[in-house]
């Protein structure tokens, strides 16, 4: 059955709503940003760029590098974004645009998001770069789906009887990376951990401007909570739903970031665009090997 125009939308030309793509505009492997500024800072290392894009937050560039095809495609800010997002590349995939219906043969993306965040460990220096084994999310999206059955529901389950939510109404969700992509990084280069994802980045991430966020010392809580050994490494908006949605819809997900700020100690890199460039040429060149 096909799906209705008000479920699959399609701009004039056919290509899919938001991102405002046709399937032959996506490669296999896209890496996904915030920055649409980081776009053209990842595509200029390509050896040749075939297609560019542009629709509100959202620019693609896709090319080659060496053989391969690579896509780096920009989201905006936060989960509402990465929820657009990843339905949308699937639906390029995966849905025949043309008479609205599922695929018989689906296909996996491998999708990796380049990304900035925030230090939470006193050990992890500013201009660190880090690998998201796990994603924790506090923003909500995921319990939009049903998502029980990839959720790593022994995490979640840890962290709500560690650490108390109170009357806030938030509950935590858990996804892993894909075990594929993680298996082209090594720990000599960059740092392994949990990573946390909110809905915000003043008062969900405890800042206190001119409004008190409702949870006090947010940060030195997460930093000091324990999970059987394992402790949250740094804190962005994006990681978690991103494995969320790519566990659900079949993808490979991984995220990797450099931590601009490192909060627990109140430092802020002295070159962040050179941290942003070294990150993105460590994962180019990890993606690239064979």
């Amino acid at each position: 059955m096909a799906f209705s125009p008000s479920e699959l939308i399609l701009n004039a030309d056919g290509s899919i709503y938001h991102l405002n793509l046709h399937p032959e505009d996506i490669a296999e492997t896209i890496f996904v940003v915030g920055d649409p500024n980081r776009v053209p800072a990842i595509s200029k290392y390509f050896d040749t760029v075939e297609v560019k894009k542009t629709k509100r937050e959202f620019v693609t560039h896709t090319g080659y590098l060496g053989k391969k095809r690579f896509s780096v495609l920009s989201t905006g800010i936060g989960t509402g974004n990465i929820d657009i997002v990843m339905n949308e590349l699937d639906a390029l995939t995966n849905i025949d645009l043309n008479t609205g219906k599922v695929k018989e043969a689906k296909k996996s993306l491998n999708i990796i998001r380049i990304g900035t965040c925030g230090g939470l460990q006193e050990d992890i220096p500013v201009d660190t770069l880090l690998l998201s084994e796990t994603g924790i999310g506090l923003d909500g999206l995921l319990h939009f789906y049903d998502a029980e059955r990839v959720q790593n529901l022994a995490l979640r389950d840890r962290l709500e009887a560690k650490f108390d939510f109170g009357t806030g109404g938030i509950r935590p969700y858990a996804f892993d990376a894909s075990e594929n992509l993680m298996k082209r990084f090594d720990k000599n280069r960059i740092r392994f951990g949990m990573t946390l994802t909110n809905i915000g980045f003043y008062g969900p991430q405890g800042r206190n401007l001119r409004i008190t966020p409702r949870f006090q010392d947010l940060i030195i809580a997460l930093a000091r909570l324990d999970l059987d050994g394992r402790k949250i490494m740094n804190l962005e908006m994006e990681t978690a739903a991103i494995y969320g949605l790519a566990l659900l819809l079949g993808h490979n997900a991984l995220s990797l970031n450099v931590v601009l700020a490192n909060r627990t100690r109140g430092e802020f890199s002295s070159n962040p665009q050179r941290s942003i460039d070294t990150l993105i040429k460590f994962g180019l060149e990890h993606l690239t090997a064979s």
